[in-house]
């Protein structure tokens, strides 16, 4: 190694190592955040954030900002799910008020900000997102509307009609009970556990990236740079000018969701404005791989009007919020000289850190079990984000092999029907662990009841190990035992059935045992 290429390697790890703190000061808050999220959208309703959406009257935008505060998404996510309630009806700036409620209205944001930047971002953040969902009606009541809305509903309604004309009708049981009832139920606290791993899993990329670009921009851009990009010492015109800047930079990183907060940070010390962190926050929603989702779903007309119209109010919104903070007097005056502390150290943050590491593993045992604790009934796990997904509400599905798959976006569908195999194969291997992992209670009816005809006149059998439905032509794998054959939807479950069938044979039946055929 020369001389000159040494600083550049010492840089690299300087940056590397405050990513990494920046990381550990906003553990424990992740993890809270989370998991408060998981709750949330495991106890709320789904159904009732669909309902009541046809217009952009106030009652309804603040149904829409309720309903996208409680379903806390990663940007695709809301994205998608935006999408769908706009093909179900929805009025599209409603559609849209969910979205961004969904994703900066949120418990988990507030936390980390409050934690990594100080209180009066995480308030400022919602002072500034409601501000900016007002603007956001007016303005969108005038620009997104007419011919260009109507088309787009009409060709999404045409793909989203074909694509789950076979999808579920109904919830469980479980899903339809109040939500006091179940806070007192293991497979609800399942299910949240579920929710809780499967955004952090659907996160992990833009949560590292956002850690590791912030860390090189803490170090590795010098201070004459941010001087360069943000104006300063010309009073409003600073305010202005870094309040438009903050969502071009949002746009061209490519980090959406929670990850953009470090990235905040960075920019904050770096010196960009009170508001222009705001709007920079905010823009997660018009990074370029959510503005070409959008094109696909709306087509590029209107996706160019959603993008001008999303600046212009983030950055609105950004410029009115420093305002409203300075009139107060709580815009902060000093800014940091480091993100985050240079070595661990034994202070609240590392008690906090174990505490709800120790919670976190609580979780994650939580849904590693979910099946022995009655959980997952009605929902499905997304084969590429890992994320949980109702099956009765999911944006997007596939069929594959015979069996429907489940997605949280288009995005993710698109991804899958790209490269097939490889994910089905991870989907079956990760079926696998779930089943070998869970036990089955003869009261819960597990057991093989022969052939039946599903709701489309279709024969399918019931997989004797989890009770799933199976098409017989397109079983997973199927297995002959006491002269009956019985058919698996993994080969996960048809590997239990091997360990020890009489398990899973329960009585005659019913009477219903289908005699071998071949």
């Amino acid at each position: 190694m020369t001389i000159a290429t040494l600083p550049v390697v010492v840089d690299i790890g300087r940056s590397l190592r405050e990513g990494f703190f920046m990381f550990w000061e906003t553990l424990w808050p992740l993890i809270l955040g989370f998991g408060l999220s998981g709750v949330v959208q495991a106890f709320v309703s789904h159904e009732s954030m669909q309902r009541k959406l046809g217009n952009h009257r106030p009652a309804a935008v603040a149904r829409a900002s309720l309903y996208g505060m409680v379903s806390s998404s990663c940007s695709y996510a809301a994205s998608a799910m935006s999408k769908s309630l706009f093909v179900k009806g929805a009025d599209f700036v409603s559609a849209n008020v969910f979205m961004f409620a969904s994703t900066n209205l949120v418990i988990e944001l507030g936390i980390v900000l409050i934690v990594l930047m100080g209180w009066q971002f995480a308030a400022s953040e919602f002072i500034g997102g409601i501000i900016m969902i007002v603007l956001f009606t007016m303005l969108g009541s005038l620009w997104l509307r007419g011919r260009l809305v109507v088309q787009a509903r009409e060709r999404l309604s045409a793909v989203d009609g074909h694509d789950h004309q076979h999808g579920p009708t109904e919830n469980t049981a479980l899903q339809q009970e109040p939500w006091r009832k179940k806070l007192q139920s293991k497979s609800g606290w399942a299910d949240a556990a579920t929710y809780t791993m499967a955004d952090l899993t659907m996160l992990r990329k833009e949560l590292a990236i956002g850690y590791t670009v912030a860390g090189f921009l803490a170090v590795m851009v010098p201070v004459h740079f941010w001087n360069t990009v943000f104006l300063h010492g010309h009073g409003f015109w600073t305010s202005f000018e870094n309040v438009i800047v903050g969502p071009f930079i949002a746009i061209i990183s490519f980090v959406c969701s929670i990850g953009n907060v470090p990235l905040a940070a960075a920019l904050w010390k770096g010196g960009i404005s009170f508001g222009g962190v705001i709007s920079f926050i905010f823009a997660d929603l018009i990074a370029i791989p959510l503005l070409l989702i959008y094109r696909r779903y709306y087509g590029g007309r209107l996706t160019l009007r959603m993008l001008a119209l999303f600046w212009a109010v983030m950055a609105t919104a950004g410029l009115i919020t420093e305002g409203i903070f300075q009139i107060v007097g709580l815009v902060p005056t000093t800014r940091p000289t480091q993100i985050a502390p240079s070595h661990l150290s034994w202070n609240y943050t590392t008690f906090l850190n174990i505490v709800f590491l120790a919670l976190f593993g609580l979780l994650y045992w939580a849904y590693r079990n979910r099946e022995k604790l009655g959980g997952g009934g009605g929902y499905a796990l997304d084969p590429v984000c890992g994320m949980q997904v109702e099956k009765a509400n999911a944006p997007a599905s596939a069929v594959r092999d015979g069996q429907r798959i489940y997605f949280c976006s288009d995005r993710c569908r698109m991804r899958f029907e790209a490269k097939p195999t490889r994910l089905a194969a991870d989907r079956r291997d990760s079926d696998r662990e779930a089943h070998l992992d869970a036990s089955v209670p003869d009261s819960l009816g597990h057991g093989y009841t022969g052939p039946v005809s599903d709701e489309y006149g279709r024969t399918v059998h019931t997989d004797p190990v989890c009770s799933m439905e199976v098409d017989p032509e397109h079983a997973a794998a199927q297995r002959r035992h006491d002269e009956v054959i019985y058919y698996f939807c993994s080969i996960g479950c048809a590997d239990k059935f091997d360990v020890g069938p009489d398990r899973y044979v329960v009585g005659d039946a019913g009477g219903s045992r289908s005699q071998a055929h071949e």
